[in-house]
C-alpha cells in the first residue's frame, strides 16, 4: 500500500489516499508533520526529515495501517520560522490530528512543542536538540535526536583529544548557538581548554581570519547559517595561510548534506561534524537505507533515518491507544521497538523537560579529503556516556560500516 501525504498548501487527499482508504477500510488517522521546505530553513534537511517519514508511513499502510486505518501525514513547512510552527500546530490540532512529528531546527521545534504541551497534543520531536525544549517538564512531548548538551560534550571530547583546546566560536545571535556556546566553555574550561567567542555578523570574514590569528585559536567552530556565513567563512580561513593548522569544526552537521560538498568542493571536507548513526546500521536500518537511497537520489543523511524511526514509534503508539490521542503519561515509556538506529526507548534523563530516547548514537565525522563524497567516523560517543576514538579506518571501510557508501 502506498503511503498519503497531505501537502500544503491546500490540504487535500490525493487518490493514494483514497486507495489506502479503501484498503485498510476506514478513514485515515492522520499525523501532523512539521519540517523546513523553504528558505530561511534548512531545505535539504526538511526534505529528508519528509522522506524518511513518507517512507515509514507507506510501510504502515503496507502493513494494515492503524487498527485497519489508513496512516496520513498532514504536511505543514515551517521554514525556520517558530511563529509558523505554532500557527501550523494550532491548525493540525483543529484538523483533529492524532499528535505531531518532525521539525528540524530546535528553536522552532521548541516553539512547536510549547503549543502541543498547551494543547495536550502529543508530539515527538524528530532531530531538533535544544536541551530546554519545553520550559517545564512534559508528559506530551518526547525526542529521538540526543539533548545538545550530550552531543557537543562528545565533539568537545574529540577536540580536546586531538590537541585542539584552544577553540573560537563564530557565533550569530541564537538561543540554539549561545547554548552551543556555553555548553563547550563550562565542559573544556576544567579541562584545561579555552573559548573565545566571535561576532559572525559584526565580523566580515577577513576580520574573523585576523582574530583567529590573534588569538592563536587551534580550532574553528561555526556556530552559524548555512549557506552563508558559513561557506563564506570557510573559504576565507582555508585560504589564509596564517591558520593553516586551525581545524574548522562544525558541530550542528553542516557538512552533513550534499550541498555543503557542491558548493565548497575540496574545501569543505575535513570539517568534523556530528552525525547521529550508529557504527552499524539494524538490518531494518540497512534496509531503509537502500529504500530512501532510491527516493531521494543521493544517500540519505541521519535526518532521514530519524524521520522513519519518528513514525515508527508514533505509530506502534496509536496501536496500543486505538488510534486516538493516547496519553502521553502512559504511551512514551511503554513504547520499546527496533529502529533503523537501534532500540528506542524513552525514559527520564536529568536536566531535560521531555521524554528523551536516551541511546540514540552520536559520532564526530568529516568528509574524506582524499574522496569528499565519503565519510570518515573519527570518534564515537553512546547512549552510555563513553566516548572513545574511531579506529583509524580506510574511509571505505568506515563508511560502509554505517552504509553501504555514506
Amino acid at each position: 500500500m502506498v503511503g498519503m501525504v497531505e501537502q500544503v498548501p491546500p490540504p487535500r487527499r490525493d487518490d493514494m489516499t483514497a486507495y489506502a482508504a479503501e484498503r485498510t477500510g476506514g478513514a485515515s488517522v492522520r499525523i501532523g508533520a512539521l519540517a523546513p521546505l523553504t528558505r530561511p530553513g534548512w531545505v535539504q534537511a526538511g526534505q529528508h526529515l519528509l522522506a524518511g517519514m513518507e517512507l515509514a508511513v507507506s510501510e504502515v499502510n503496507a502493513a494494515g495501517g492503524i487498527a485497519g486505518r489508513p496512516l496520513e501525514l498532514v504536511v505543514r513547512d515551517t521554514a525556520a520560522d517558530p511563529q509558523r510552527a505554532e500557527a501550523a500546530v494550532e491548525e493540525l490540532a483543529g484538523l483533529g490530528v492524532a499528535a505531531l512529528a518532525g521539525e528540524y531546527h530546535s528553536v522552532v521545534a521548541r516553539a512547536a512543542a510549547a503549543r502541543a504541551h498547551a494543547l495536550g497534543l502529543p508530539y515527538l520531536c524528530s532531530s531538533a536538540v535544544l536541551d530546554a525544549l519545553t520550559e517545564q517538564p512534559t508528559d506530551r512531548v518526547a525526542r529521538l535526536s540526543p539533548p545538545q548538551s550530550r552531543g557537543w560534550q562528545v565533539y568537545a571530547d574529540f577536540l580536546l583529544g586531538a590537541g585542539r583546546g584552544r577553540i573560537a566560536v563564530a557565533a550569530e545571535p541564537s538561543v540554539y548557538w549561545a547554548a552551543g556556546a556555553r555548553i563547550l566553555r563550562e565542559y573544556v574550561a576544567p579541562r584545561g581548554g579555552t573559548v573565545v567567542e566571535l561576532d559572525a555578523r559584526a565580523l566580515a570574514p577577513a576580520a574573523l581570519c585576523d582574530e583567529l590569528a590573534e588569538h592563536r585559536a587551534t580550532a574553528l567552530l561555526l556556530l552559524v547559517g548555512h549557506p552563508e556565513p558559513a561557506v563564506s567563512i570557510v573559504r576565507s580561513v582555508r585560504r589564509d595561510q596564517r591558520l593553516a593548522e586551525v581545524v574548522i569544526g562544525a558541530p550542528a552537521g553542516q557538512p552533513e548534506f550534499a550541498e555543503w560538498a557542491t558548493l565548497l568542493g575540496d574545501e569543505g571536507a575535513a570539517i568534523p561534524f556530528l552525525r547521529y548513526l550508529p557504527e552499524r546500521l539494524s538490518p531494518l536500518g540497512a534496509r531503509v537505507e537502500t529504500v530512501l537511497r532510491e527516493r531521494l537520489t543521493e544517500a540519505p543523511s541521519f535526518v532521514a533515518f530519524e524521520g522513519y524511526d519518528t513514525i515508527a514509534v508514533l505509530a506502534d503508539v496509536l496501536r496500543a491507544g486505538g488510534a486516538g490521542r493516547a496519553p502521553s503519561t502512559a504511551a512514551w515509556p511503554s513504547v520499546t521497538i527496533d529502529g533503523t538506529r537501534g532500540r528506542i526507548r524513552f525514559s527520564r534523563v536529568p536536566d531535560i523537560s521531555v521524554w528523551q530516547w536516551s541511546g540514540a548514537p552520536i559520532q564526530v565525522v568529516d568528509r574524506d579529503p582524499s574522496e569528499p563524497e565519503r565519510f570518515r567516523v573519527l570518534h564515537r560517543g553512546g547512549g552510555d556516556g563513553a566516548t572513545v576514538p574511531a579506529a583509524r579506518q580506510s574511509s571505505g571501510e568506515a563508511n560502509r560500516r554505517v552504509s553501504r557508501t555514506e
